[in-house]
């Protein structure tokens, strides 16, 4: 098992890109491997680390189809949907909670 590279923060060459630089770019690592990682150290904890793609090896990111932008629109429909009343909340219901805010919390939402 070979390692990686390791870069400084804001020091790695040209070349290689984070996935979120090269999602900005219209690309996607598309199956390679992490060719290096960057690190930024930090007090009293480990550091953050970042992995990095190389640049030339990366595909271009696959366009949206109606068949996906149709599923997409229907998994966030049903994050706005609260289990317990069924009804549309407005909004993407909490995971902490589970269910609509007047579903979690009733008896405040009758004292209004």
């Amino acid at each position: 098992m070979s390692t990686l590279p390791v870069y400084r923060w804001h020091l790695a060459p040209d070349g290689f890109a984070t996935r979120r630089q090269l999602r900005a770019a219209g690309l996607r690592p598309g199956g390679q491997d992490v060719a290096a990682q960057l690190e930024r150290p930090r007090r009293r904890r480990g550091p953050l680390v970042a992995y990095l793609y190389r640049v030339d090896l990366a595909k271009p990111v696959r366009p949206m189809t109606p068949a996906r932008r149709a599923a997409l629109a229907a998994a966030n429909r049903a994050r706005r949907v609260c289990p317990q009343c069924r009804t549309d909340a407005g909004y993407v219901i909490p995971a902490s909670l589970g269910m609509c805010v007047p579903c979690a919390f009733p008896e405040e939402q009758r004292a209004a």
